[in-house]
């Protein structure tokens, strides 16, 4: 019976033994797994991204579409349900005016598949059919929408579509980072469909979209301006490529910081002038002979969005160029109070569409909030260097309190000017009382 008992132990032992084995083994395998799926894809290019979680939370809204969805991120969102319908009526257009085959598309764009996927900064649930649904469906309406918009085509529910409130909305929403397709593959499918469309009044989509973004191309900006390394890569980067400086002005960058602890208010009692800029390039600030020179900036219910889009595109994908975010690190420092606003205003730098000035102080000091800054346009840095250095010269201060407190108005001008000729007469009179009185003695 002890012998039994022996064996019986043993058995058990070696069961136990062999269950570890296989457990170890397993979490092996499963560790093994993990670290190969960390692995980033060889070919990842990512461009588009979910804005990060510290800047959403700061303001949902802004980096969620309001009427519809593109790309594979907010597809399927219950709030933009109704535009499915509307974008399949366009996509129908769409292959009636191409005379594109459905299969054809279809084989295209499952070959298009892995780079697209690639250009998504988080990987894509959706299956393989269900992203060549989303791509042609959305890249088909963009194309459709675009030529509408570009011919004034008032047919098909173009003239309703584009003559109310979804007009603004829907064009506000194709710039925003987490609503968006990769720029080639809309790109492609145009090609795809020009073959059928000779009397197109453009062979290019990226003509076609200069044409249709010609509003925020406010430098006038031609593709051919755009260097090679900053090719378009989604309508978002593109918006953010119309407001940079031409390439031979764009300024080096250093990891110095931008501080300038003056406010626009406190600048100009140190003399400092504030002028509106003449540049069509919003970046392009001068200060020369105690002139600060700002491009004039127009401020709508939809700038809050806008820039925090393009900065949350900078954080993730332009770290260490980010031109939008050090313009708005500079008006942060610029503007401190509502006072501050009213001066710009009223020298028209800023034409306030949105509210009060205490929108606008709020608006510009809450955007650059949690943002991640690594490089300084060394621009901006010596701009700022140098109205410290205006500002705390005491000579700059004496001359505005001067200009202020005796010639700041007609009335003041026309005192100070009568007291200082009445000071000359009465000093005139008294030195020839004085003379007069030494010739007598």
């Amino acid at each position: 019976m002890a012998a039994s008992a022996s064996t019986a132990s043993q058995q058990k032992a070696a069961l136990n033994s062999s269950r570890d084995q296989n457990e170890n083994t397993n979490l092996a395998d499963e560790i093994k797994n993990m670290l190969e799926m960390s692995e980033p894809p060889s070919s990842a290019d990512f461009c588009i991204f979910r804005a990060p979680n510290h800047l959403r939370r700061l303001n949902e809204q802004a980096f969620t579409p309001e009427v519809i969805s593109i790309g594979p991120f907010h597809h399927g969102n219950k709030n933009l349900e109704s535009m499915e319908k509307f974008k399949v009526q366009y996509f129908k257009r769409f292959m009636q005016r191409t005379k594109l085959k459905v299969d054809n598309l279809v084989s295209n764009v499952k070959d298009w598949e892995g780079r697209v996927r690639s250009c998504y900064a988080e990987t894509i649930e959706h299956s393989s059919n269900d992203l060549a649904k989303i791509i042609l469906v959305d890249a088909s309406f963009i194309i459709e929408f675009f030529l509408r918009f570009s011919l004034r085509d008032e047919s098909h529910d173009y003239h309703r579509l584009l003559n109310s409130w979804l007009w603004t909305i829907i064009w506000s929403d194709l710039i925003l980072l987490e609503n968006q397709l990769p720029f080639f593959v809309i790109d492609k499918l145009f090609n795809l469909a020009i073959v059928s469309l000779p009397n197109l009044h453009t062979n290019s989509f990226v003509l076609l979209t200069f044409d249709c973004f010609r509003v925020a191309n406010g430098q006038k900006m031609s593709p051919n301006d755009i260097p090679d390394h900053l090719n378009i890569k989604h309508f978002a980067d593109l918006r953010r490529t119309f407001w940079l400086p031409p390439l031979q002005r764009i300024p080096q960058r250093s990891r110095l910081s931008i501080d300038n602890p003056y406010s626009a208010s406190k600048l100009q009692e140190a003399g400092v002038e504030f002028k509106v800029g003449s540049s069509k390039c919003l970046f392009d600030l001068k200060f020369k002979n105690g002139v600060l020179e700002l491009p004039c900036l127009k401020l709508e219910d939809t700038t809050e969005s806008l820039y925090r889009n393009l900065m949350a595109l900078e954080q993730c994908c332009y770290l260490n160029e980010a031109y939008v975010t050090d313009y708005i690190v500079f008006l942060d420092h610029l503007i401190n109070t509502p006072k501050d606003v009213d001066l710009l205003v009223q020298k028209g730098i800023i034409v306030n569409g949105i509210g009060d000035s205490n929108a606008v102080t709020c608006l510009i000091n809450n955007l650059n909030c949690r943002i991640v800054y690594h490089k300084t346009n060394i621009h901006y840095y010596q701009l700022c260097e140098d109205l410290k250095a205006f500002y705390e010269d005491p000579r700059h201060s004496w001359k505005a309190s001067l200009r202020r407190d005796y010639f700041g108005t007609p009335l003041k001008t026309a005192s100070t000017t009568a007291a200082v000729i009445l000071l000359v007469l009465t000093l005139i009179q008294s030195v020839c009382s004085i003379l007069s009185l030494l010739l007598k003695g």
